[in-house]
């Protein structure tokens, strides 16, 4: 692969694309899947009979929904709900409604890279659920955390849902869980979820459906390449491939090579050269047991108060805190 030009890159986007498709071997990380395309391929992922994960947190929500808010708040003296990378909030609306129900006094700050997403969730929550106090927050987790962080004196529970942290391997979740530390005052609380081991069959088949969503929601980081960069990807020469390691808990995604080509980014002034079968990464979705969880949160400071589970055992929310 080489380098047509010399060229100042100046997004995000353009950076870490030409980092991945000139490293060995290859990579693109999976934020790229969403744009608008994007983000309605996900929609559909989460609605797959395959897809297990969005169905048992929802139904984590819906059968403990009222344990999970007395934990919020045990002592009834308000607290700020601030969730990382909220999207449609469809379940984060289930404990909403609770806390309404159950008159808890409490504030709910989602953050979100995306303006258009908070935007859209805002405005949906102002129309069914005018009685929260919402306060959507646009920017990186990290700055918007450490600004919220001095907002007020009252309790803050942090949520991160849909396994989100199992796009990090273990040495990344500890950073991101530290930092998430370094966020918290002694008594916040962390509610995370963790998709948990399972039939590796099933691991598979939730990132490798049979109908091809999936597949085509890897894709569609070439296809943005396509479009936003001046790419010449032909979709059709790459195949989407799903492996799990059950020993390290391990599912990898790949956009695979069916043929030796050459693809042209024009916007990178790069060429990128695949041989037949060359493999670019895509994506990492870590799985987990209560051990490992365990040994997460001790290595980043932080303490394991409480577990909630669906029937099947395939999903947990954890509620953890940060101590003296």
């Amino acid at each position: 692969m080489n380098s047509k030009d010399q060229k100042v890159l100046v997004s995000t986007f353009e950076k870490e694309v030409c980092e991945g498709l000139t490293a060995f071997p290859k990579y693109l990380s999976s934020k790229f899947f969403y744009d608008e395309i994007g983000d309605e391929l996900f929609q559909q992922i989460m609605a797959l009979p395959e897809y297990y994960l969005t169905r048992a947190e929802y139904e984590i929500f819906v059968t403990h929904k009222s344990d999970i808010i007395q934990k919020f708040d045990t002592d009834r003296e308000g607290f700020d709900l601030i969730e990382l990378g909220a999207g449609d909030g469809k379940k984060t609306k289930v404990l909403l409604q609770e806390l309404l129900n159950q008159n808890y006094d409490f504030t709910y700050s989602p953050i979100d890279i995306s303006e258009n997403a908070i935007d859209g969730l805002v405005k949906n929550l102002n129309q069914e659920m005018p009685e929260v106090t919402v306060q959507g927050q646009i920017g990186e987790y990290f700055e918007v955390l450490d600004r919220l962080k001095h907002i007020s004196d009252r309790r803050k529970v942090i949520m991160v849902l849909g396994s989100n942290i199992g796009n990090l391997l273990h040495a990344r979740a500890i950073q991101f869980l530290k930092k998430l530390y370094n966020a918290m005052h002694t008594g916040d609380l962390l509610f995370i979820g963790f998709d948990q081991k399972k039939h590796p069959q099933k691991v598979l088949d939730a990132y490798n459906d049979k109908s091809g969503v999936t597949a085509a929601f890897n894709k569609n980081v070439l296809a943005r390449i396509n479009k936003e960069l001046n790419g010449n990807f032909d979709l059709d020469k790459f195949m989407h491939w799903e492996t799990y390691d059950p020993e390290n808990g391990t599912a990898k995604s790949y956009l695979v090579s069916k043929e030796k080509q050459t693809v042209d980014i024009d916007s990178l002034s790069l060429q990128v050269h695949f041989e037949a079968w060359e493999s670019i990464h895509t994506e990492i979705s870590q799985k987990y047991d209560d051990d490992i969880v365990k040994w997460l949160a001790k290595e980043s400071g932080l303490k394991i108060v409480k577990s909630f589970s669906d029937q099947d055992n395939d999903y947990k929310d954890y509620l953890i805190t940060k101590e003296e």
